[in-house]
């Protein structure tokens, strides 16, 4: 979609982890670990000054919000901070003219709760108001899926789908078949699927249908 758009897309040439699958479980030497690998593998791209796009937005609230705690002081990690958008942010600061075909559709939305509280959901109602859809985003809170979460037998597997049953799941079941399950998050993703039977998809790929 990126492509499409007139930007060149460059992915790192190797695996990559933001650590927050390590150090939301505590183990925060192995996150600054990994996050120092990001760090020196992104290194031409931050001095660069290029733009990164993030599709998960639990990953840009680690480079948005914990990176520079973790790395109070470095330069780079500042920068990085400061470089990482999600996909409508980038959309909203590097492609304000980008031509869209409006969609006549609806859509429920699924905002990330740690989008929520870090970077805002504000771009991403600008873009979709930009593609004319119908939409209605929902007062859900977390998912409940909250990462590995709501994988785990147990206690944390029902707390999971009490939330998820709380106003989600019910919600996705309700809508009609051609309403939209918009939802940037691979949690909120699966925690929909697995709980309704519906795919949700990512903000990028209802853009790219409207491209043209």
């Amino acid at each position: 979609m990126l492509e499409a758009a007139g930007f060149e897309v460059v992915l790192p040439n190797q695996d990559l982890c933001c650590g927050r699958p390590v150090y939301e479980y505590g183990m925060l030497e192995t996150g600054r670990r990994l996050l120092r690998q990001t760090i020196d593998a992104l290194r031409p791209h931050i001095i660069a000054g290029t733009p990164i796009v993030g599709l998960e937005p639990s990953c840009v609230s680690v480079f948005r919000d914990e990176l520079p705690n973790l790395f109070a002081g470095d330069p780079e990690a500042e920068r990085l901070s400061r470089q990482v958008f999600t996909f409508a942010e980038f959309l909203r600061d590097h492609a304000p003219d980008l031509e869209l075909r409006r969609l006549t559709a609806k859509a429920l939305v699924q905002g990330h709760c740690q989008q929520r509280a870090i970077m805002g959901l504000g771009a991403d109602e600008q873009l979709l108001n930009r593609l004319g859809i119908d939409y209605e985003l929902l007062d859900s809170g977390c998912c409940g899926m909250a990462g590995a979460f709501g994988y785990e037998q147990g206690p944390r597997y029902e707390v999971s789908r009490t939330l998820g049953e709380r106003v989600l799941l019910p919600a996705v079941r309700a809508a009609s078949a051609d309403t939209l399950i918009v939802a940037d998050g691979f949690s909120c993703r699966e925690q929909i699927r697995q709980g309704t039977g519906r795919r949700a998809v990512h903000l990028a790929e209802v853009v790219r249908s409207a491209l043209g």
